[in-house]
């Protein structure tokens, strides 16, 4: 596939979201939890966030696609998650796991390993945080990375052997693999890095897209970062500092149209 046809691809599953209007349910992060439903909502889907357990079953039944995110976790909160992830297993929906901090502690650690037995469809993290999922020594802090997504490859691979997932290692380059094929996405900015709860941000996307091609996650993960990381370049363009960022990046997520995408994206089958 060449990286025009990959754009193309990725545009006609941006449209086939806004035809559909997929509900996503996300049990996320206190920090992030306004920004991804905005995220969601500027793409063309639609965000419904609720955690309480006792309304896992019911909600699940109304989602298109559910994102785990352990940015802010409480124990209340993973049994919810396995529940949520239980009931979209039954009904054949995405799961996305947002490793966020993996490596901080103990409890971040073994809450992924329970939600990992959900086989997760796809697994979108930072370079540290992919690496520590994949078992492999990393560096961050806190929630940042202190690695290069070119270190976290190998582990993206085993990762995605071992778990049957789509696993996905963002930054400054995207590298999304099935554990035998591979997609790099070379779109992005570094204002992306300013601004709080943007990779949680690119986990919605890709549950957005993942909602309306469970034919393919791959390429759904793909096609979701390489619109994600334009837009991001998009609002670079008008932004002055982080906070016209984040409103310009909704503004270029909601503009985002194949006439004016399609040359600028950079979507590359490895």
């Amino acid at each position: 596939m060449t990286e025009r046809e990959a754009g193309k691809r990725g545009l006609e599953l941006l449209m086939r979201v806004r035809a559909k209007r997929p509900l996503i349910h996300s049990i996320t992060n206190l920090v992030v939890m306004n920004s991804t439903a905005n995220v969601v909502l500027a793409l063309g889907g639609s965000p419904l966030m609720a955690h309480a357990r006792e309304e896992m079953a019911e909600i699940a039944s109304l989602a298109d696609a559910l994102v785990l995110n352990i940015g802010t976790l409480e124990p209340s909160w993973v049994d919810s998650m396995v529940l949520a992830g239980e009931s979209a297993n039954r009904k054949g929906i995405p799961i996305v796991l947002d490793p966020v901090g993996v490596g901080a502690s103990r409890l971040r650690r073994e809450s992924v390993e329970r939600l990992l037995r959900l086989s997760p469809t796809v697994i979108r993290g930072n370079a540290s945080e992919i690496m520590t999922v994949a078992g492999m020594t990393s560096r961050s802090r806190g929630v940042d990375s202190l690695e290069k997504t070119d270190e976290a490859r190998e582990a993206a691979r085993s990762l995605a052997d071992s778990s049957g997932s789509i696993v996905a290692a963002t930054g400054e380059v995207d590298f999304i693999t099935d554990g035998t094929h591979s997609f790099e996405v070379h779109n992005g900015h570094p204002l992306f890095a300013s601004l709080t709860g943007t990779g949680c941000g690119a986990t919605v996307a890709v549950a957005v897209f993942a909602a309306v091609c469970q034919e393919d996650p791959l390429m759904a993960t793909a096609a979701a970062l390489g619109c994600y990381g334009l837009a991001g370049e998009m609002a670079a363009e008008k932004a002055n500092g982080p906070g016209s960022f984040q409103v310009a990046l909704y503004d270029a997520l909601f503009n985002l149209n194949p006439q004016g995408a399609l040359e600028r994206l950079k979507i590359q089958a490895t």
